[in-house]
């Protein structure tokens, strides 16, 4: 075993056997030990192999799988760079499923004892309450695609879709609001900038048109920076509506999840709406959806009434949640349950928009409801380029765009660790930007010095270390502290002093990820934040958790877009570089993109992708 695998891992002082091999190994840890040793004192199980199985189980899930699949765990472990002496005692796999399905601790199937905190289903090893979210999500899924589609008046429809979508050539936002208004499931997917929030719009104001502006409608996204963004956007969507259609639709305000099914005081999981207690909508839009976890997702389906629409909108090829499960990415893969019914196009221009797309994309809007949108409005050129070609993990492409030498990408080759000099337009960036965010927070403008939070930002993979979130911010600040005279100077809650909330406050209405800046009013220092779309100034004595964000994390930053980025990546070995970090941090800038490493690093990361085991994406959930 490694000095740096022995150090990494605490040890399990009284674990034995192949559980004890294992966690020193740096397999296992202690939590996954004692959770197995647990199992074996309540369900009197000695078998080793079931054991083993059941540590897995709980690894599994600790990396945000839903399931252990037996047959490649293995090879799973072998890809994570551990080193240990000698091979690991892995059981035979014949012999090892057979221990688990003659488990007391296990259940096998769909059916039987319901009490068991194992799981056995078509070859893949759940913890039971994971099985039951995953269920959750594909039977409401499966039995929504299946239904007969809904049927709004045709003529109604047409006259909406002419109306909200102009577009005399194919258009897939056109064909999204199509699929929407006849299905109670549909997925809207899309990189950053394809247009995402104003098809959202658009397809809202088509069904409120069908139904007299008697929608209730909901909009929700897994942070609060993400639902602010969607407030915001959708709010400028509206506004170049025609005035019946405004008055239909409303103000379209998103929330939290978290807050739309009602948050009890010290839970996480469980909710004021559930499937006892159902929200009041018809129509629930989740934004950013590859953000919510699988038990988040279920908690969700549960709260819906049996006729509410959900529509789920986001981009696949970004992050996961960081908690249990992909959900957005398993629905985009999840074959048509067997007996659906694909729709029908009746007007020429939406047959138009059908016609644009490949095969597989036609078949996925007919039958399951999703429709992609690829083209981008936000960003172009050599950006959306360096953006699908890490998508695609193109890895030769992306060096070679990186060394290209365009203006709005650049790249600095080097390992920070033994080079920090080379950094002079990361310096010129990060001051242009805190001089103009100081300047407004110190002559009272604090419209100005928020709006500057958005001109740059330093994203990290990890959080602590050279390489980390910590370091960086405090070499932002040095850096700052050297070329603004007086700079953080006047005490803790210092004038141009950025800020991240990391906790949720309800009673301020502030939420884990707003960003705020202390600004000075009257003399005094004050907070500035944006609150329900509205500026508000709070007194720094009444803010809870928050710290200085001149730096922040890459999954931090989803939902988030800055004009400029300058992406610092850690050494080619560090576990937390894969395709998806990479493209989400490329894909939060809209002008310009820095990337601070190593060739090394670069292609390791376009090189490794996520996988996430999972059930929801392997089939239909119907018998």
């Amino acid at each position: 075993m490694t000095a740096v695998a022995a150090e990494s891992v605490e040890l399990a002082l009284r674990a034995e056997g192949q559980l004890a091999q294992f966690n020193r190994a740096g397999v296992l840890t202690s939590a996954d030990v004692h959770v197995a040793r647990r199992l074996q004192r309540l369900c009197a199980e000695n078998d080793e192999r079931v054991l083993l199985a059941a540590a897995l189980a709980v690894r599994a899930v600790r990396h945000g799988s839903v399931v252990l699949e037996l047959g490649d765990v293995a090879q799973r472990v072998a890809t994570e760079g551990l080193t240990v002496d000698g091979a690991l005692p892995w059981p035979d796999a014949d012999d090892w499923v057979a221990a688990v399905e003659h488990s007391p601790l296990v259940t096998v199937g769909t059916n039987g004892p319901p009490d068991r905190p194992l799981r056995w289903v078509d070859g893949l090893l759940y913890l039971d309450r994971y099985w039951r979210q995953e269920r959750v999500v594909a039977a409401h899924v499966d039995a929504a695609v299946l239904a007969q589609p809904l049927t709004p008046d045709p003529e109604r429809l047409d006259a909406a879709l002419r109306r909200l979508f102009r577009s005399e050539q194919a258009d897939r936002q056109r064909l999204a609001a199509y699929v929407a208004a006849h299905r109670r499931f549909s997925i809207v997917a899309g990189g950053p900038g394809t247009g995402k929030t104003t098809t959202v719009a658009r397809l809202l104001a088509v069904l409120q048109d069908l139904a007299d502006g008697a929608l209730r409608i909901a909009l929700a996204a897994r942070t609060a920076v993400a639902a602010a963004r969607m407030t915001t956007a959708a709010a400028s969507e509206v506004a170049d509506f025609a005035l019946p259609d405004q008055e239909r639709i409303g103000r379209l305000s998103a929330s939290t999840l978290h807050r739309l099914l009602g948050n009890r005081h010290g839970e996480r999981t469980r909710f004021w709406y559930n499937r006892d207690n159902r929200l009041p909508y018809d129509v629930v839009v989740v934004d950013e959806a590859s953000m919510v976890s699988l038990t988040l997702m279920s908690r969700l389906i549960e709260a819906l009434r049996p006729t509410c629409r959900l529509i789920l909108v986001g981009d696949p090829n970004q992050l996961s949640s960081i908690e249990v499960g992909a959900v957005l990415g398993d629905l985009v893969q999840r074959a048509a349950p067997p007996g659906v019914v694909p729709l029908a196009v009746d007007t020429a221009h939406v047959g138009r928009d059908l016609e644009d797309l490949s095969v597989d994309e036609q078949h996925a809007a007919r039958t399951v409801g999703m429709v992609s949108l690829t083209k981008v409005h936000r960003f172009g050129g050599q950006i959306q380029q360096l953006a699908e070609a890490i998508r695609h993990g193109h890895s030769d492409e992306v060096l070679g765009l990186l060394a290209g030498g365009h203006g709005d990408i650049e790249y600095i080759d080097l390992d920070i660790a033994s080079a920090e000099s080379d950094l002079a337009t990361l310096r010129v960036d990060v001051r242009q930007a805190g001089r103009t965010l100081i300047a407004a927070a110190r002559d009272g403008h604090a419209e100005d010095a928020l709006a500057a939070l958005g001109k740059h930002r330093v994203l990290c993979a990890h959080r602590e270390g050279l390489y980390g979130v910590t370091h960086w911010s405090k070499q932002v600040q040095d850096w700052l502290s050297d070329a603004v005279d007086g700079y953080a100077s006047d005490g803790f809650w210092y004038v141009g002093r950025p800020l991240l909330v990391t906790s949720n406050d309800y009673q301020l209405r502030l939420f884990n990820g707003d960003t705020g800046v202390i600004v000075s009013s009257d003399g005094q220092p004050r907070a500035a934040f944006w609150r329900d779309g509205v500026l508000d100034l709070l007194a720094p004595s009444r803010l809870g958790d928050v710290q200085t964000v001149h730096a922040m994390s890459i999954h931090r930053s989803q939902g988030s877009q800055f004009d400029r980025v300058s992406i610092v990546l850690p050494p080619a070995g560090s576990p937390l570089l894969t395709r998806e970090l990479l493209y989400t941090a490329v894909t939060r800038a809209k002008e310009h993109v820095r990337i601070i490493g190593t060739d090394a690093a670069v292609r390791a990361a376009v090189d490794r992708r996520i996988n996430r085991a999972s059930g929801l994406n392997r089939g239909s959930s119907q018998p």
